[in-house]
């Protein structure tokens, strides 16, 4: 059975296909690639059709990550489908649980950095959008520390189901 992540942002351009491309990387080193499907998606639809900003593209490739994206918004009909939401900030994180129709559902959400056991009090990743380089980096910093517990995580997960 595959398990099933989807994180999301504001536009899904920036910070969720950057969290998509990392974590599915990391998914792949870890010889889980084939058990877990990524995704991503924003709580808004400004985007649609779009590809990721270039900024994103830049800075996931050079750093050896894929970048291939196709920018769409989050549905709430997918939560059944979905074993894990990933909100990027506390905004995502409310509007996210205002779309979910069940306790259950709304139980999948949760933040990005909170997966980081380095982070402190401030678990919202900056939208870099409105930011130059340098703003795009830190956000790949911070989503590749998260996504090392993430892992952990959805191991754990797995594992859990396995008979």
């Amino acid at each position: 059975m595959i398990y099933r992540v989807c994180f999301v942002c504001t536009g899904n351009i920036c910070r969720s296909p950057m969290a998509e491309h990392v974590f599915r990387r990391q998914l792949e080193e870890a010889g889980l690639g084939d058990l877990v499907e990524v995704d991503s998606a924003g709580t808004g639809g400004w985007h649609e059709g779009d590809g990721a900003d270039p900024r994103t593209v830049t800075v996931l490739e050079e750093n050896g990550y894929t970048s291939a994206h196709t920018a769409r918004r989050f549905r709430s009909s997918w939560f059944p489908a979905l074993d894990l939401v990933i909100a990027l900030d506390e905004g995502h994180l409310r509007e996210l649980r205002s779309l979910a129709r069940t306790e259950d559902e709304a139980a999948r959400i949760r933040l990005l950095r909170s997966y980081d056991p380095a982070v402190g009090d401030v678990l919202d990743v900056p939208d870099p959008y409105y930011g130059n380089r340098a703003d795009f980096e830190e956000c790949l910093e911070m989503v590749e520390a998260a996504g090392e517990g993430l892992l952990s995580a959805v191991r754990t997960e797995l594992e859990e189901r396995t008979p």
